[in-house]
């Protein structure tokens, strides 16, 4: 498991005693004359989404990213609860709380009807599918969560009949003192999300040390505005990178930043900027976001479906075929410009 904490404090150290770079810690409101790249995130603040909003006539795109609830280990009862992976596969990182059929149909009817927590009302609720609200998912029927964050299967204790439904945990720091529930993002109200979670075999006193939240993430339409450099179709010198041009996640948006400040290098000394095309991952993501139909936009995780092969492949062999391919480009790629 990854300790979110530690990991920002640690890229945060790295950027500060870099050698090449200042810090100034003040809010910025204009964007600067001169080279600049906008990487100011999903939720940007209200001053720095102003001044885009100059830049593209205010035509931001946008989606609600929900956040599962933490828990503390010591309040999970083990007496109910118990640790494995799914078919066993690596180490048993996960705790399970396994639901017999009628368990399941009262926590399902409950959850159906719980309160959740109001939006503007200007607003459509538009929910990124990765991050889709638990109660959202059990709207669409109970098999949403029977085959989805609540599958049963490869989750058998040893000798005992495979549980109706399960709830997983999964370890949300270093020192496993806490942990988030799988699939269980959700925009109830803070009172039904105790409600609804106490009613989980092995989580009736649940200590929740934060609570599940769903917010807005903005972003811009890069097809639109982006060129596949991630440069402003308007400026040269000016780059947007991160989850503000619709790349979705941490390995994704820090991607699209290394190609930013690689293009943003080539623009100060005068070189035509790197277009990696859609046989690379980075290349994929940045030609999918500058190529997506404008009308309907979404955003968009690394994945194998936006990269492209070269030549006739088989089916089952395409997978293998893509990182041998990627990484001869990019070998290519470095050695004529020297990166």
């Amino acid at each position: 498991a990854v300790d979110r904490e530690k990991f920002a404090s640690e890229v945060t150290e790295l950027v500060r005693n870099h050698p090449n770079i200042e810090v100034i810690a003040e809010e910025v409101t204009k964007i600067p004359e001169g080279p600049t790249i906008i990487a100011t995130g999903p939720l940007s603040s209200e001053g720095m989404m102003k001044a885009i909003g100059t830049l593209i006539d205010d035509r931001y795109c946008y989606f609600y990213d929900a956040a599962a609830p933490i828990v503390t280990a010591e309040s999970i009862n083990f007496d109910k609860a118990y640790k494995k992976s799914r078919y066993d596969k690596g180490e048993a990182d996960y705790i399970n709380c396994p639901m017999t059929r009628e368990e399941f149909d009262a926590f399902y009817m409950e959850l159906i009807q719980a309160e959740t927590a109001e939006v503007h009302a200007f607003e459509k609720e538009v929910f990124f599918e990765g991050c889709m609200p638990f109660e959202v998912m059990a709207k669409r029927g109970r098999d949403t969560l029977l085959f989805g964050p609540m599958k049963p299967v490869g989750l058998e204790q040893e000798g005992k009949k495979r549980p109706y439904a399960v709830v997983q945990l999964r370890q949300d720091n270093a020192q496993a003192s806490l942990y988030n529930i799988v699939g269980f993002q959700t925009h109830l109200k803070w009172g039904e999300q105790k409600r609804i979670i106490q009613m989980i075999p092995g989580l009736e006193n649940a200590e929740i040390v934060r609570y599940g939240v769903m917010h807005r993430n903005t972003y811009i339409c890069s097809p639109i505005y982006l060129r596949e450099t991630y440069q402003f179709k308007d400026r040269d010198d000016l780059f947007f990178a991160g989850q503000m041009t619709g790349v979705e996640g941490y390995i994704e948006s820090a991607a699209s930043g290394m190609l930013a400040g690689i293009n943003m290098a080539h623009v100060l000394k005068g070189e035509e900027p790197v277009i990696l095309g859609a046989n690379t991952m980075m290349g994929a993501m940045a030609h999918y976001i500058t190529h997506a139909d404008p009308n309907h936009f979404q955003p968009m995780n690394a994945n194998f479906g936006i990269m492209h092969l070269e030549g006739e492949v088989k089916k089952k062999d395409r997978k293998a075929a893509y990182a041998p391919q990627a990484l001869k480009i990019i070998q290519e790629l470095k050695e004529k410009n020297g990166l």
